[in-house]
C-alpha cells in the first residue's frame, strides 16, 4: 500500500465511475459501443466480476460501482460546503491552477468528466470569455478610424461571447449533475455549456471530438482506471490534451503525518456533524491511499497512448496535475 499521501479533507471531491448509466442523446454522442457478432461486445470490453477495493474493503467490481454511486448521491447536497470547510478553500486554488495550466483559447472544446458540480466548467467559461473579450478589445483598438456608432454596433452584434468555446460536463451521478445545473442557473451560466449523464469507462461521445479532457478528483474512484484513460485518449482530437487533478503522494514527512491524523480522526467527524454521513467520508479518506503514486499514474497515462506525459505537485504533493497529449 502506498504511503499516506494527502489531507483526506479534500477527498470527497472525487467521483465513482464504475456503474454504467444511460447517457443523454446530444450531437456527437455515441449510441453504443462497437459490437461483434450477434451484437455482443468483445470480451476485452466486458466488465469481469473480479475483486477490487472500496476504501480499505475488498469488494467485487460490480459491488464497488453501487457503493461509490451511493457515496456521492449521499454527499451531493453538502458537497460544496464540505469542500470549503475541510480544505479551508484551498481546493479552489488547485482548480484555478488546473485552468491556468490548461490555458484554453476561444474555440476550445472541453470535456470535463466527473464534473457534476460544475467547478471546472464554470472556471473554463470565465477564462475563455475573458480571453475573447481581450481579443475583441485589441481588434477595436487597432481600428482607430471607427466611429462610436460603428463600435457600439460591433458590440451589439457580438453574439458569441465565448468565441465558439464549449464545455461538456459528463458525470455518472444524477444528484451531482442536478447540483451542477442548479449552480449554473443561479450563477447565470447558459451559453457554451451542456450536461451529460455518462460513465468515464464508456463515454457516450464520438472519436476525436474534444480539444481538452479534464477530470478533477474523479479518476481514483473509477473501477478500471486504464479503461477510463483509454476512453480519454479516444475522444480527444489528435493534438488534444489530457489533464487530471487528483490527490497523490505527499513528499513531505511532516505533512504526511499531519495528514494521517487529520484525515482519519477529523474528517469523518466533520462529515457526521455537517453532512450527517460518517461512512461516506471515511471511505473517501481511505480511497486516497489506494490511488497510484505520481510516477505510477504517469506510467498508466503513457500506457493509454498519451505522449509528453508530465506531472506537477501542488502543496507538497497533496495533489498533482498530470498532463499528456494525444499525438
Amino acid at each position: 500500500m502506498a504511503a499516506p499521501r494527502i489531507w483526506g479533507l479534500w477527498s470527497f471531491c472525487c467521483r465513482g465511475w464504475s456503474r454504467v448509466l444511460p447517457g443523454c442523446r446530444l450531437p456527437g454522442l455515441r449510441s453504443s459501443w462497437p459490437r461483434g457478432p450477434l451484437g455482443a461486445r468483445p470480451l476485452s470490453q466486458e466488465k469481469r466480476a473480479t475483486e477490487t477495493h472500496f476504501g480499505f474493503e475488498t469488494v467485487s467490481e460490480e459491488e464497488k460501482g453501487g457503493k461509490v454511486y451511493q457515496v456521492f448521491e449521499s454527499v451531493a447536497k453538502k458537497y460544496d460546503m464540505m469542500n470549503d470547510m475541510m480544505s479551508l478553500g484551498i481546493h479552489r486554488i488547485w482548480k484555478d491552477l488546473l485552468l491556468w495550466k490548461m490555458r484554453p483559447f476561444p474555440g476550445t472544446q472541453l470535456l470535463d468528466v466527473a464534473g457534476g458540480t460544475g467547478d471546472i466548467a464554470f472556471r473554463f467559461l470565465n477564462y475563455v470569455q475573458a480571453q475573447h473579450q481581450r481579443k475583441e478589445k485589441r481588434q477595436l483598438r487597432a481600428q482607430q478610424n471607427l466611429s462610436w456608432e460603428e463600435i457600439a454596433k460591433k458590440y451589439q452584434n457580438e453574439e458569441d461571447s465565448l468565441g465558439g468555446s464549449h464545455v461538456m460536463v459528463c458525470d455518472i451521478n444524477k444528484e451531482m449533475l442536478k447540483i451542477g445545473k442548479q449552480k449554473a442557473h443561479a450563477q447565470g451560466y447558459k451559453a457554451g455549456l451542456a450536461w451529460v449523464l455518462g460513465d468515464a469507462e464508456e463515454l457516450p461521445f464520438d472519436d476525436d471530438k474534444f480539444d481538452v479532457y479534464t477530470i478533477a478528483f474523479g479518476i481514483r474512484n473509477v473501477t478500471h482506471i486504464d479503461r477510463a484513460l483509454q476512453e480519454a485518449h479516444r475522444v480527444l482530437k489528435p493534438g488534444g490534451r489530457f489533464l487530471c487533478l487528483e490527490f497523490s503522494q505527499v513528499n513531505n514527512p511532516l505533512v504526511s503525518r499531519l495528514y494521517d491524523v487529520y484525515s482519519f480522526q477529523v474528517i469523518p467527524v466533520l462529515g457526521e456533524v455537517i453532512a450527517g454521513d460518517w461512512k461516506s467520508y471515511q471511505y473517501l479518506v481511505e480511497s486516497i491511499r489506494q490511488f497510484p503514486s505520481q510516477e505510477e499514474f504517469k506510467e498508466m497515462i503513457e500506457d493509454a497512448g498519451f505522449q509528453k506525459v508530465t506531472y506537477e505537485n501542488l502543496t507538497s504533493g497533496i495533489v498533482a496535475i498530470h498532463s499528456g497529449f494525444k499525438l
